[in-house]
């Protein structure tokens, strides 16, 4: 069934109820100190021998989207086991696998590796650590007992906020891009776009999607997720052809989109993802329409739990809008201004897509 209008708002809040309340440590490439959910160095696991840890993709763990909400994951964990955690930041993709091997090193017992770029670091590292468990948060190709896929089916939010884009829009153009083309970037790009496609079958209308062309899997990409420069003026070349709502997808990319917002000379609306940006990031939420999120926290946070009880699989965890791991977030501030009769197309399109009335066409489905 599709959840209410009421439980997708309570979903969206409890998954950044605690974003910011965090102190959150930036260390080097290969550290060789822990540091505990307050940040101390020097601490040791107050666990027996259960030590939790995670590394960063370059986006780092102040991205306030991606990394930070996996970090967050890890720190609801180790608070609900009573244990410390040691957190690696990765600046560059030449980081990822030293990174790896420094928490090894550390004896973390399960590690939790943020992004499909890290997946070839990630399975060499379970080869040779076989007793360690892994968590390859963005893949799900990865074949050994000793790590466990977390993915997303980001498409079935993204389809939704696509539709309502679409209604939103006064220009008949909307936008996306991301910040690399790998499949967990572009299945939030391919959801946006079916979703606004449908609209135009069930409306008749004919809204453009800049940036991004799901037939062709051809867009439009900063090259990192990092860039905020290079994220700025990219937003700026799609605003200038008449979009008035954008989906960046890319972690703290969406900066360079909502500075490029704050200098066009008209209104445009600006798409979070992967949690509800509008709670995540407040000095934006004039110009937040809504999020394609997804409960990061939650299902990290449970799968390192059921590694510290013995309970570790290699069965992949997809979250889906029927387990509640995606949704899309609130209007917030501009529930408003969407047409009246939107939140109830909506409610019936999700059920449809629960129900498999609806699929999502996508080379990129988990």
């Amino acid at each position: 069934m599709s959840l209410p209008t009421p439980t997708r708002r309570l979903l969206a809040a409890a998954a950044l109820a605690t974003a910011g309340a965090l102190a959150f440590t930036g260390c080097a490439s290969a550290p060789s100190d822990a540091t505990d959910a307050t940040g101390a160095a020097g601490a040791s696991t107050a666990s027996g021998d259960f030590l939790p840890c995670i590394v960063s993709d370059e986006g780092g763990f102040d991205d306030q989207s991606f990394n930070q909400l996996g970090l967050e994951g890890v720190t609801m964990a180790a608070d609900a086991l009573g244990t410390k955690h040691i957190d690696v930041q990765s600046q560059t993709e030449s980081d990822y696998a030293p990174n790896i091997q420094s928490l090894v090193d550390q004896g973390c017992t399960t590690i939790v590796t943020m992004g499909y770029l890290l997946a070839a670091a990630t399975g060499e590292a379970a080869t040779a650590n076989p007793d360690v468990h892994f968590i390859m948060v963005d893949d799900a190709t990865i074949s050994a007992d000793n790590v466990k896929g977390v993915v997303w089916d980001t498409s079935q939010a993204g389809f939704l906020v696509g539709y309502a884009a679409a209604s939103y829009s006064t220009t008949g153009k909307v936008g996306t891009y991301g910040g690399a083309q790998i499949p967990p970037v572009t299945l939030y790009m391919d959801g946006f776009a079916r979703g606004v496609q449908y609209h135009n079958e069930q409306k008749g209308t004919d809204v453009q999607v800049i940036g991004w062309n799901p037939d062709t899997q051809e867009g439009q990409f900063t090259g990192n997720f990092s860039d905020i420069n290079a994220a700025k003026v990219l937003s700026q070349g799609i605003l200038d052809q008449g979009v008035d709502v954008i989906t960046p997808v890319g972690g703290p990319i969406y900066q360079g989109a909502a500075q490029a917002i704050r200098e066009s000379s008209k209104p445009v609306a600006l798409v979070g993802v992967d949690t509800d940006m509008y709670l995540s990031d407040p000095e934006y939420d004039d110009i937040w329409f809504t999020s394609i999120a997804r409960d990061m926290p939650k299902s990290i946070s449970e799968v390192i739990q059921a590694s510290a009880s013995g309970e570790f699989d290699n069965e992949t965890y997809v979250g889906t809008l029927e387990n509640g791991g995606v949704l899309m977030s609130p209007f917030h501030d501009f529930e408003s201004k969407v047409a009246p009769e939107l939140q109830g197309e909506l409610d019936d399109i999700e059920a449809a897509i629960v129900a498999g009335d609806i699929t999502i066409e996508t080379p990129s489905a988990p």
